[in-house]
């Protein structure tokens, strides 16, 4: 069987086959704590589930249009202008089916081979995944752990080019749980304004989680930058629904009719019902993502102090998200070396840091969106096997 040359380019996200592993672990009887999925142990918010089920039962069973219904699109506009003080119009925002379609469809439109896409290293491997897919050459800026893996905006500019097409921005940054300030943002977005050929994909999905009472300087912040800004947000990170697979894109003008295009050749349209549960997490109350953000901010300092206190382990204090992106040198191992012995000895599953990037190969990525027991227990089997 012979298939096209760009799908062997394609990669995947490692944490699937760690998931993979810790089923096989699990099925020999052997207990396993997973610190390695990228998603919260709370519940969706209920208010979302009733709607959902309510929509169900008002027969909301049928094909919707393509880029949402016109009421969840202007729930999202409602929710940028309540949180940014952004004017979006509802017919640049476009719902997906998850958040992935609008790392899909923006780098899709950008790349080619003889173009250039630049993009975190640390970050989530999509990006280059689908950079490489396209033909385009995937051009990475290092976050580095002197500068607690926060963006450096000359390091950026400094790698655009005549062959940039687009630049992807992801703060908070998964894997590293790294915030960058909002005077570190203004400087890029500033410098950006003289590279008009430059799109921006600034990935927004952890917005909500940032911690020690500071606001994301999110691009809706820049106007000038409207022409060629595509925003990814979306319900899984912040209202704990993952399993919902809803996302949205805010898109320039120019570019509706082609993503427009790529939902109806794709996916057709994001289930009906559940776009109506997505309206009711927007527009609910948050107690929901409050205590969910009070309760991480204790299971962060939990899982930091922990990591911290492991012999060869430093750990940096992630300002977003709900990772920790240790580095494990000083083990004697590296992160692949290191996560390998605590699945196998520890029973506590991880990611490798090579899987988020070439520049990671000491670190390893865990999350703290599980219960502080799991997060105590993990710490303790991880040292026993240390000592």
């Amino acid at each position: 069987m012979k298939i096209a040359k760009n799908v062997n380019r394609l990669g995947t996200e490692a944490v699937y086959s760690i998931f993979v592993k810790t089923k096989k672990l699990e099925k020999q009887g052997k207990k396993i704590i997973d610190l390695s999925l990228g998603q919260s142990d709370f519940k969706s918010p209920t208010h979302a589930v009733d709607a959902t089920i309510q929509a169900l039962k008002d027969g909301h069973h049928g094909y919707t249009l393509p880029n949402g219904i016109i009421e969840c699109r202007e729930a999202v506009s409602r929710k940028i202008k309540s949180l940014y003080n952004a004017q979006i119009d509802p017919e640049r925002i476009v719902i997906m089916p998850g958040g992935k379609p609008t790392m899909h469809y923006a780098i899709s439109f950008f790349g080619e081979p003889g173009a250039e896409i630049i993009y975190p290293d640390p970050g989530f491997p999509i990006y280059e995944s689908m950079i490489n897919y396209t033909g385009a050459k995937a051009i990475p800026f290092n976050l580095t752990e002197k500068e607690d893996f926060s963006i450096d905006s000359d390091k950026v500019l400094s790698l655009i080019n005549e062959k940039t097409r687009l630049l992807i921005i992801n703060n908070p940054n998964n894997p590293t749980g790294s915030f960058t300030e909002k005077s570190v943002i203004n400087k890029l977005a500033k410098g950006l304004i003289n590279f008009p050929h430059v799109s921006i994909l600034c990935d927004e999905i952890y917005d909500r989680l940032i911690f020690d009472n500071k606001k994301i300087p999110t691009f809706f912040n820049y106007p000038d930058l409207y022409d060629r800004l595509i925003v990814l947000n979306g319900w899984s990170k912040t209202y704990a629904m993952t399993g919902w697979r809803l996302g949205w894109g805010v898109w320039p003008e120019q570019l509706i009719e082609h993503v427009f295009k790529f939902c109806v050749n794709n996916h057709s349209c994001v289930n009906t019902a559940a776009q109506y549960g997505a309206i009711a997490a927007l527009d609910g109350p948050e107690d929901h993502l409050n205590n969910m953000m009070k309760e991480f901010t204790i299971r962060r300092k939990l899982i930091v102090d922990g990591i911290r206190s492991l012999k060869g382990v430093d750990c940096s204090l992630p300002g977003g998200s709900f990772f920790v992106f240790p580095n494990v040198k000083g083990t004697g191992m590296n992160g692949e070396e290191f996560t390998k012995r605590c699945l196998e000895e520890a029973g506590v599953a991880m990611i490798p840091g090579t899987a988020f990037g070439k520049f990671a190969i000491d670190n390893v990525r865990l999350n703290f969106a599980t219960s502080r027991d799991n997060i105590s227990k993990a710490i303790e089997k991880i040292d026993k096997i240390l000592k």
